[in-house]
Order: C-alpha cells, then structure tokens, then sequence
C-alpha cells in the first residue's frame, strides 16, 4: 500500500448491506467517521462579510473623525417614519445628545437622519438632507451599502473634526 492509498475493506462489525461511501472510514471501535465539507452559515441580513466590514470602517472613522456617535438601521419604520425613527434614536440611552442616526426602510423608499441636541449644532439639517440625497442616488442604482458609506462621509466632513 503506499502513502495516502485508500483501501477499502470488507469490515465484519458493519451491519449486511451497510456499505462506507467515500470520506468515510470504520474505525477501530466498529463506528463509522464521515468527513463532510464544511459549509459557514450565510449571513442573515441584507449585506456580505465584506459590505458589513466596509460599513463597520465607515461607522468606526466618522465617530473617530467627529467625535459623535453614528449608528445605522435598516429596516421598517411604519406609517410615521421620522416619529420611529427618533423613537430608535432615543433608545440610544443618554449618549443620544451626540449621537447621529441614519434610518433606512428600502421597502419604503424612506431614509430618516436623526441627531441629537449635541449633534446638531454640528450637523444642521442643510447638511444632513444633502448627505440624504447623495445617499438616495446610491439607493436607486441598487447600492445599499455605498449609498451609506457616502452619507456618512458627507455627515462627517459636514460636522467636520471633534471640537478639542
């Protein structure tokens, strides 16, 4: 026999009939090992491992850059989206004053920016409904991801460097 030669031999602890498929082997102890491709689990939401960590960069340096919180959702926000929207900007808890957030409904056609107080003396409305367009743009040609990546670099360069 030589070296990686699989031989295939007749085992009398199989029950008659059992026959191993290939990857497979009976072991000392009678009991059958199967080696199987291992296949990860798909990601469950909207984006691939690679959109997520383009999105995480982007999130990571507009907070670093300006020194305010920004988070994303995507998702439903009903019938009274910007009342949702703050709703979700409020459970941010007491860091909101600072915090910027960028709510998306794709099935909705709605993208919601809500700030907090701190925030908004930093990033005023003008600026936010440009970034919204730039994003809605992306949006139409099917980038979710680019679309948010783009906004968040016009909030960031609109809310400019974390006051020292």
């Amino acid at each position: 026999m030589g070296t990686g030669e699989l031989v295939r031999e007749d085992h009398a602890s199989l029950p008659e009939g059992v026959e191993i498929d290939n990857g497979a082997a009976v072991t000392a102890s009678g009991r059958v090992s199967v080696a199987k491709m291992y296949e990860p689990a798909a990601p469950a939401g909207p984006f691939n491992m690679v959109q997520l960590a383009r999105l995480d960069e982007a999130l990571t340096l507009s907070t670093r850059e300006t020194g305010l919180d920004f988070s994303v959702y995507i998702g439903e926000l009903g019938a009274d989206s910007r009342a949702r929207a703050e709703q979700l900007h409020a459970s941010i808890g007491e860091q909101a004053t600072r915090a910027v957030l960028i709510a998306v409904s794709p099935g909705e056609r709605v993208v919601e920016v809500c700030t907090g107080e701190e925030a908004f003396h930093r990033l005023p409305d003008r600026g936010a409904k440009l970034a919204v367009m730039s994003m809605v743009a992306s949006f139409k040609e099917g980038d979710l991801v680019g679309g948010l990546v783009s906004g968040l670099r016009m909030l960031t360069d609109q809310a400019g460097p974390a006051p020292s």
